[in-house]
């Protein structure tokens, strides 16, 4: 019973593993949900689901991760933006500009926000979506500025479909992780489920990082 806060790796990645998994064991029975990191760990704790891929850190003592996919995040931007030539943009210029991020309770964005708020500064958020394929769409739409990781818009701004620029003082990274009740049972299924997970971001990574 597997759990999902990440719509891009659900459909990118998810599908090929699985399919994997199934020729492994063919009489495996394999569900799949989605939700936000924090509902998903509620899951796990409960009992309703055995993994999750979540957003990291996870906070909650009883669940054990398992670090996948780090990415370090940037903003994005038109080509058309006054800015487009830049390779790095400040705090204030950023948060002055018209921000499209995701929706507040997901890990990245409390990074973002007290990122803003140590520094002193308001970002002006003119819309809150719920997946990052979104915003990267109303960025290239020219709705505003966005923020992602630089790995996962890494096609788009080649394709100078997108512009990204680092972000002056920010450490800040996206990073994606397998949770599981620490302590247990975890399945033969689940084990290889967990390995290939581990060989198909292993794999992703090193496609990404050429495109750079």
């Amino acid at each position: 019973r597997l759990g999902s806060a990440s719509a891009m790796f659900a459909t990118m990645q998810l599908p090929g593993i699985l399919q994997k998994l199934k020729e492994r064991f063919p009489q495996a029975e394999v569900t799949v949900s989605s939700g936000t990191s924090a509902t998903l760990v509620e899951r796990i704790m409960h009992g309703d689901i055995d993994v999750a891929f979540v957003s990291l850190p996870v906070e909650a003592g009883n669940i054990h991760t398992e670090l996948l996919f780090s990415d370090e995040i940037c903003a994005i931007a038109h080509p058309s933006h006054p800015l487009a030539k830049q390779k790095v943009i400040s705090v204030a210029t950023l948060a002055a500009d018209q921000l499209i991020l995701g929706e507040q309770g997901g890990n990245t964005r409390r990074q973002i926000d007290d990122f803003f708020q140590q520094v002193g500064v308001r970002p002006n958020v003119v819309m809150e979506l719920s997946r990052q394929e979104a915003i990267n769409k109303m960025v290239e739409n020219n709705m505003g500025v966005g923020i992602a990781g630089s790995k996962t818009v890494a096609d788009e701004v080649r394709e100078k479909r997108l512009v990204s620029w680092m972000i002056e003082g920010a450490e800040i990274k996206w990073e994606l992780g397998l949770a599981k009740l620490r302590g247990g049972y975890f399945s033969p299924i689940a084990t290889e489920f967990s390995r290939l997970c581990r060989e198909s971001f292993q794999e992703r990574d090193r496609e990404l990082k050429a495109k750079k």
